[in-house]
């Protein structure tokens, strides 16, 4: 199994920055991507950003390209996701989750086998 935490939600006003992170542990080598989902009240989860483990490839979703970036650091075993230009649309939940696939659409939240319990994101207008 693997374990996610992510932490560095917080309030913000809207135009401002935050960091959030995701550590893992528990079997740190089993999987192959990491992504970002976010949860507004009431609406679908979204996929946000994700990044390939070993090639460092990112993804991101239409609504944050260009102001968000997903990054990890292998030996640490943690995701970031810088996120700037914050909007009040941005408000949710956010979640890190991990693909245990080689390949595979990395937006899809039904490809991700493990998930953290989430940190509350809220931008202010």
């Amino acid at each position: 199994q693997v374990q996610l935490v992510e932490s560095g939600g917080g309030l913000v006003q809207a135009g401002g920055s935050l960091r959030l992170s995701c550590a893992a542990s528990g079997r740190t080598r089993s999987y192959f991507a990491m992504g970002w989902f976010r949860q507004a009240p009431g609406k679908e989860r979204e996929f946000v950003a994700a990044v390939s483990w070993s090639s460092g490839n990112t993804f991101y979703g239409d609504s944050v390209k260009g102001r968000f970036t997903i990054s990890r650091d292998n030996t640490k075993n943690t995701a970031y996701l810088q996120m700037s230009s914050l909007r009040p649309e941005d408000t949710a939940v956010y979640y890190c989750a991990v693909d245990l696939s080689l390949f595979g659409d990395r937006s899809n939240k039904n490809n991700y086998d493990y998930w953290g319990q989430g940190t509350q994101v809220t931008v202010s207008s």
